[in-house]
């Protein structure tokens, strides 16, 4: 008798039967449908036991501190001050949320295996695939299927495990929904320079009105102000504005690199300069340029002072000094911006106004 025959004569006991468990549904369709069911064994003898309960708790509570730790993400993400480096504790914003995000998803893994090793019956079943439609008859096993692997997972009888699972995973999907709505909670754009009506978002540490109005100096990482003879030719120096907190998180769009040309390569450089307008941006023979890639924001760094280019070692763009910092491979679409510089009365460098330029990624900065 063929297969389908078997399927047709399927007795009314066997699946319609009033007395049929929704196991004997299962066992004796699937042997129907050609699955041998080698071997099935619950995990606890006595349901409700001792020991299935301790199981229980164990489960619930890697889904509770998944909950718990997803809240700690969103509260950190939504409220903490993400002005890095203005309030007290900032420095912790990233080691919170990847803590928290790392437990969360920890304790969703476990809290999965946990249920899957310690809970679920033991079972092994084989198949023999087959071809052709299915008939009313595999329907309501396919149903009664479903049904019983529901009770088997045993949130039905185990309140604790109702509860846990939609609080535990609640916050997880609202910690995959934070990215992506992030941008919508607070306008970045809204935050002035004291005393100004200037967005924030689109000045540097160079404005002078971080310094009372006054040309700001550049400075090394500890402050102290520089002069032309500090860098000798060919040699190039990571600048900051010396400002409070100049160096630090709060202007980490400013850093700055200090180029002392070799003559032949400033007059270069000061042709091209001229070309884009910027004939009195150099002071000599020394030119300064964002050290921030305006690919992707890495810091470009690496200069070439045999070629005058200078390259980003993240996905190796390279600029090329001479000619306004212009890009000549890599991905960088855009030249490294300039800072007009010149000395003080004092013989110290400073930078006569901001950059004129968007730092880094355009799109960081776009209204």
């Amino acid at each position: 008798m063929s297969t389908q025959t078997e399927r047709e004569n399927v007795t009314e006991t066997g699946i319609h039967g009033p007395t049929s468990s929704r196991f004997d549904v299962l066992r004796e369709g699937a042997a129907l449908d050609d699955i041998e069911i080698v071997h099935y064994e619950p995990q606890f003898a006595v349901p409700g036991g001792k020991t299935e309960r301790r199981v229980v708790r164990t489960i619930a509570g890697f889904f509770l501190l998944t909950g718990l730790a997803a809240t700690v993400f969103l509260v950190a993400y939504i409220w903490w001050p993400w002005e890095f480096g203005r309030q007290d504790g900032a420095q912790w914003f990233t080691p919170i949320l990847g803590a928290s995000l790392g437990l969360a998803l920890a304790g969703l893994a476990f809290g999965i295996l946990t249920w899957g090793k310690k809970l679920l019956p033991r079972e092994v079943s084989i198949q023999q695939r087959h071809t052709g439609g299915s008939s009313e008859q595999e329907r309501r096993i396919t149903g009664q299927t479903i049904a019983y692997l529901g009770e088997e997972m045993g949130i039905g009888r185990r309140p604790l495990l109702k509860f846990a699972l939609p609080l535990g995973l609640a916050p997880v999907g609202l910690v995959a929904a934070a990215p992506l709505i992030g941008g919508l909670i607070e306008d970045p754009h809204k935050n002035q320079i004291p005393g100004t009506e200037t967005p924030e978002l689109y000045t540097t540490g160079w404005n002078p009105a971080y310094n009372g109005g006054k040309p700001v100096r550049l400075t090394r990482q500890d402050g102290t102000p520089i002069r032309p003879e500090d860098v000798s030719v060919g040699g190039q120096m990571t600048v900051f504005p010396g400002i409070p907190h100049g160096s630090s998180n709060e202007h980490a769009d400013s850093p700055t690199l200090l180029i002392h040309l070799r003559t032949s390569d400033a007059d270069q450089a000061r042709a091209a300069n001229h070309r884009a307008g910027r004939e009195d941006w150099m002071y000599g023979d020394y030119i300064a340029y964002s050290k921030i890639c305006t690919h992707a924001g890495c810091p470009a760094s690496l200069y070439e002072q045999q070629t005058n280019r200078l390259l980003c070692p993240c996905h190796q763009s390279q600029f090329l000094i001479t000619d306004n910092a212009a890009p000549i491979f890599g991905p960088a679409s855009r030249p490294l911006p300039q800072l007009e510089i010149t000395v003080d009365d004092e013989g110290f460098f400073v930078a006569k106004r901001d950059y004129t330029d968007v730092i880094g990624p355009d799109f960081w900065e776009r209204p």
